[in-house]
Order: C-alpha cells, then sequence, then structure tokens
C-alpha cells in the first residue's frame, strides 16, 4: 500500500479546484484495458451527464459530498463511497453546492470486466458500495494505475495488472460468501467472447449468431440493448481499431492489414476504415508517421 500522504505529494502545489487524467490512445487488450483514469477536486455544483458512458468507470469519493444518479435512483455519496457507472446506462453525477467532493477514477472494458464485477457487491439495481472499509486501499490502488500511465504496450500491461489487483480488492471485501456466478454466459456476452477471438477472420454477424444459437435479429435486439450498438458495427469497430495499431505499428502493407483483421476485400477494408477515420488507412499511418517524426 503507498504511504498515507502520497495523495497529498501528488496534489501539492495545485489550485483548490483541479483535474488531472489520462485517457488511454486504443483500448488493445481483449480480457481487460484500462480507458482513462484520473483525480479531480470539483467545484460547487460541478456536474456530469445526463449522459453515457460505453466503458465500466468506478469513482471513489475522497472527500466531499456529491450526488449520484443512475436510471431513476438517486445516491447522496460522502468520502468512502464508491460508485460504478455501467456501460451505455444514463447517470448523472453532481458536487454538492456547499461541499463538493474530490474523487478519483478508473474506466475499463474488456471481456473479463462483467464477470470479475458480478463477484462485487456492485449490481445495476445498487451502483453503490457505502463507507468502503477498503477506501483508503482502493484509492491507492487507482493511484498506482494512474503512476503507471504511458503510451507504450508495457505501460498498457502494468496498468492492467494494477487494474486486476484494484478489483481483486473489491471482491475480496465482497459481503456473499459464495459469490452468485451465472452458469453460462449470456448471449451478449458469448457473442462479445466470439468476436474478440475470431474478428481476425473473415467471419459474418451470421457466424455469431450461430455460434451464440439465437437468430440474427434476435443478437441484433439483444447487442442493441445492452452493448448500445448492432453486432455488424461492434465487429467492424473491433477490426478498425486493430488496423489502427498495425497501421502505427508495423511496416505491413495495407492489403496484408486488411486480411491481418478479417477483410477479404482490400478495397472494402479501405472503404470502412474512412467510414469510421475520415481518412484512408494510407492517410492514417502517414499522419501518424508525421506526428511521431515531430515529437522526436
Amino acid at each position: 500500500m503507498l504511504h498515507g500522504n502520497v495523495w497529498e505529494r501528488i496534489l501539492r502545489g495545485m489550485s483548490e479546484v483541479f483535474k488531472n487524467s489520462y485517457k488511454v490512445a486504443e483500448r488493445g487488450m481483449v480480457s481487460l484495458s484500462v480507458y482513462n483514469v484520473g483525480y479531480q477536486r470539483c467545484e460547487s455544483g460541478h456536474q456530469w451527464g445526463p449522459g453515457v458512458r460505453d466503458h465500466f468507470l468506478i469513482h471513489c469519493v475522497v472527500s466531499g459530498r456529491g450526488a449520484y444518479v443512475s436510471g431513476k435512483r438517486k445516491y447522496e455519496l460522502g468520502a468512502g463511497d464508491l460508485f460504478l457507472v455501467y456501460p451505455y446506462s444514463e447517470v448523472t453525477y453532481r458536487a454538492d453546492d456547499a461541499e463538493p467532493w474530490e474523487y478519483c477514477w478508473v474506466g475499463f472494458s474488456g471481456t473479463d470486466a462483467g464477470a470479475i464485477l458480478e463477484s462485487t457487491d456492485f449490481t445495476a439495481e445498487n451502483p453503490v458500495i457505502r463507507s468502503s472499509a477498503s477506501e483508503t486501499e482502493m484509492r491507492d490502488r487507482l493511484l498506482r494505475i494512474y503512476a503507471s500511465r504511458g503510451n507504450g504496450f508495457a505501460d498498457a500491461v502494468k496498468m492492467t495488472g494494477e487494474l486486476y489487483i484494484a478489483l481483486s480488492s473489491l471482491v475480496a471485501a465482497a459481503s456473499r460468501e459464495e459469490p452468485v456466478r451465472r452458469a453460462n454466459l449470456s448471449h451478449v456476452e458469448k457473442g462479445l467472447a466470439y468476436i474478440e477471438s475470431h474478428y481476425s477472420w473473415p467471419i459474418s454477424v451470421d457466424d455469431v449468431a450461430s455460434y451464440v444459437g439465437v437468430s440474427r435479429s434476435q443478437l441484433f435486439r439483444e447487442f442493441k440493448a445492452n452493448v448500445g450498438k448492432s453486432p455488424k458495427e461492434y465487429l467492424s469497430e473491433r477490426r478498425i481499431r486493430h488496423s489502427c495499431a498495425l497501421l502505427r505499428e508495423t511496416g505491413l502493407s495495407v492489403s496484408a492489414i486488411a486480411t491481418s483483421v478479417g477483410y477479404d476485400n482490400g478495397m472494402y477494408y479501405a472503404k470502412v476504415f474512412r467510414a469510421a477515420k475520415g481518412m484512408t488507412p494510407s492517410e492514417y499511418r502517414a499522419l501518424g508517421a508525421a506526428k511521431a517524426a515531430s515529437e522526436t
């Protein structure tokens, strides 16, 4: 555990109201990856939302007070409380007018994320853990994630390792002796896992639906309801995200990259890439090279 004055050392010299955050450019790892991490001392009445996130987001209240609204429920929170934002759930959180809160947070996604959180005291019906005895440990764990930030793959691995440790402390502190685990993955989770394992192959949405064991239309409805996008959109985004990494980090030809992310037709890949990124794959690579050169 970090020393008790680490928090103060990090904040030393900053103004009364501040925000320090780090956002990861690409969420490359499948099982679990950090999306963003940071800490903020909010001004009176500072509010985020109503809005939705596309990833899980845990906040740890360090001091002060505020309110968290998830669905139709409102939670008044203070120091030591934790609150979880679920992907694609409409939320609002607001600092108290008289005693605005200070909190730290970590945003994350991946195929392991939901299963791990199911083994904690967080639920969709009650996304809050009150006066956590492990608040100090959680705060320190989040600071460790922040301290591990960086643009390299090794940095991403270290951040993810620290995230696993932070989540493990919530699992260990769960009030139920035997966490209730579903015997089988849901249709959406099975679909996500299949896509993550096979997106580099020329699979189709029909292949995903066949693996899951439901019709294409049912898979579409369940993806839209739980992920906020269709299976086709999710598959395309996953392929484009990986292709961006290959364009930045390898010398493979555009045609070879198209094949590597599941596109048999290089022209179609270029069309999908342009629609997603607003430029061709070659332009994206040249832009990245120019940026790298300017930073040296």
